[in-house]
Parts: C-alpha cells; structure tokens; sequence
C-alpha cells in the first residue's frame, strides 16, 4: 500500500475513536459512496452496479450461490481457472448434478474459441473463466468469450483478481455479467477489501441466498431487496478499509491504467529476457500475450527453497502450488512455481538485486 492509502485508513480509524463507528461514517459519509464512483470509473460501469465485498473470493461466492442447477447442466471453466473458484464450482456442481467441464486450450495456453464456440449447447448455463491465471502470465482472451457467452444467452463470470489494476479493464468491452476483484493485489489497497461488479440486466436473475436490512430494507411492511449491486452487502463493513480501497483507486487512475500496464509489463519483459538466458532456470509462462506475472523453477530446488533463499535477501516472491490452478498444474506436470510480480514501484535496482540472487542459485543447485 502507497502512504496515502494508510494514511486513509488511519485517519478513519482516528475519527472512529473520537466519533464511533455510525459518527465516523456519518461524517464520511460522501467520501463513501465516492469509491462506488472511483470503482465504477475503473471497471467501465455504473456505480449502481458495484457492490464492495471483503475480498475477490466473497463476491464471486456471493454471487455464484445464488445459481441453481440441474442434473447435467453443464459448467464450462478454463484450465486455468483459479482454484478457489474450481472447488466452489465443483461442490455446486456435486449438489446440483451439474457438470463442470474444462475448455481446451491452443498450443499456447489460452481456451481455444473454436473448440469453445462448438461446446455452447442449451445443457450450458455458466462459462467461468480467470483472466489472468495465477500460475503465469497467460492473458485469456476475455472479450471474445464474453462475445461468445453473449451470443448464446450463457452468464459469464469473469475473475480478473490479476487483472484490476494492472490493465485497462472495461468491462462492457468484456461482456461479462459479473466480474469480481481484490483491492489488495494490483490496486495496491488494504486486504480485507474487494470489488465486484454486477451487469444491471443480470442483476434481476439474482437472489442472495441470506440478506438483511441494508440489502433488502424494510418497505411498506415487507423487505424488498434492493434494486442495485449493494444487495450483496451487509448492514456491517470496515469503512476505514473501505476508505483506503478508495484511495488506492484514485491513485491508479490518476495515474492511468495504460500507463501502470505499459510499465509493468516493460519491467516483466526485462525479467523474463534475462531468466531465459539462466540454464538453470526453467520458465513457465504461458501465452501469446503476456502479463506482468512471471513463473520458474530452478533446477534442483523446490519453489518454496527459492523463496526461502531470495527472502533472506530481502527479496519478496510468490510461491503457487497445485491448489492454486489445479487443472493447469495437473496438466503440465508442474507441482509448484515461483511467481515474480513487478509493479511501477519496483526500481530497476531491485530488478538488478532479483536477477543476481536467482542467478547465484546456480551454485546451490546439484
């Protein structure tokens, strides 16, 4: 997180201790409903069509719950998709009787249109697909299955937790119905924070599975839940962090989100130019198009010894195993990774650090 987006949420903090909690956020009240606005600018949308979430994970469920299937309907994932999606889709699928089948891919690792375009039959009623996979730097191309989902009538959910904030997202390009992400990853913001969006004519078909009276207020005696995205909200949330997403919103789009991707990905081209010339280290990533998350392993040594050897350098990477995207994992007989993630605050010095440690790991390996 920058220093503003702290400061954000200190300060609210501060203003709870003096005002308490309902005074605090009477008093923040604008500033409040302004990160709907910043949130509705970034993804494309409307502000009606926002609902703030405590993570990526929450609205996704939230949402995928309240879906109902039947016996043999069939559920359409990449296999890349992320494993917290996968399982939840998986038990819906194992209550339903549904089908979750997986979307082959091109030689490259994205879903294959053709064969995707040829699957779409009246037994599908989801396609679920993650954007940027967390295993590598694979870009699915998102747009045109949403202009596939559209065509034939199928609701397409879209994770794009890799996505926001690292790249221009608009989602009525995209197609998507729903499109969920965190604030703490690209965006820079607090963790316990999230975005999700809900298309408006989607929104209809929509039931939470529990509610309470902010998401569906008591009107003329009955509770009528309410006409826009916040009905997948609760009466209770952490405003100071609420406050801090906002921040951090403002500065991505301050600076712009062409500019944030050009850089990132300006810094990754660097990296993965300089692991390829490293016989010990093994790429991963997948894709024509590439994003700003790099994969390797480092021939010896397992994932979780790199990050041990770079973090005692002060050097900070991910470490993704087979949970994380387990079809793609299982398929390409990889069980873990080493994931390097450059944003524009990463100097070239430390692009310079980063390669000489990963480097030096020859002299370790067998």
């Amino acid at each position: 997180m920058s220093a503003s987006v702290v400061d954000a949420v200190v300060s609210h903090l501060h203003l709870e201790t003096r005002l308490g909690g309902y005074g605090a956020a009477a008093q923040q009240h604008e500033a409040l409903q302004a990160v709907y606005a910043s949130a509705a600018q970034l993804l494309g949308c409307d502000a009606d069509e926002i609902a703030l979430t405590d993570s990526h994970s929450r609205g996704w469920r939230e949402v995928m719950n309240c879906l109902h299937f039947n016996a043999g309907d069939r559920i359409l994932v990449g296999r890349n998709e992320w494993g917290g999606n996968y399982a939840a889709l998986t038990h819906i699928a194992q209550r339903d009787g549904a089908i979750v089948e997986t979307i082959p891919c091109t030689a490259s690792g994205e879903v294959c249109l053709t064969q995707l375009s040829a699957m779409l039959d009246a037994r599908v009623r989801l396609i679920s697909l993650t954007w940027l996979p967390a295993n590598g730097g694979l870009i699915q191309p998102a747009a045109q299955v949403g202009a596939l989902a559209r065509a034939a009538q199928i609701p397409f959910f879209l994770d794009a937790a890799q996505a926001v904030g690292q790249m221009p997202v608009d989602v009525r390009s995209l197609d998507c119905d729903v499109l969920t992400a965190p604030g703490r990853k690209w965006l820079r913001g607090p963790r316990g924070t999230g975005l999700l969006y809900v298309r408006r004519g989607f929104l209809a078909e929509l039931r939470p599975a529990a509610v309470d009276h902010f998401s569906a207020p008591l009107k003329h005696g009955n509770y009528q839940l309410r006409e826009d995205a916040q009905r997948f909200e609760t009466s209770e949330a952490n405003m100071a962090a609420r406050l801090g997403l906002g921040q951090a919103i403002h500065e991505a789009l301050t600076l712009g989100l062409d500019t944030i991707q050009m850089r990132v990905q300006e810094k990754a081209a660097m990296i993965r130019r300089a692991l390829k010339d490293m016989s010990h280290v093994h790429p991963h990533d997948l894709g024509t198009q590439q994003s700003g998350l790099i994969a390797f392993t480092v021939e010896g040594l397992s994932a979780h010894a790199v990050q041990t050897h770079l973090k005692a350098q002060g050097i900070e990477v991910g470490v993704n195993g087979v949970a994380f995207t387990p079809l793609d994992m299982v398929a390409r007989n990889l069980t873990d990774i080493v994931r390097i993630s450059p944003h524009i605050t990463t100097t070239d010095n430390e692009v310079t650090r980063l390669l000489q440690a990963i480097s030096s790991l020859a002299r370790i390996t067998p």
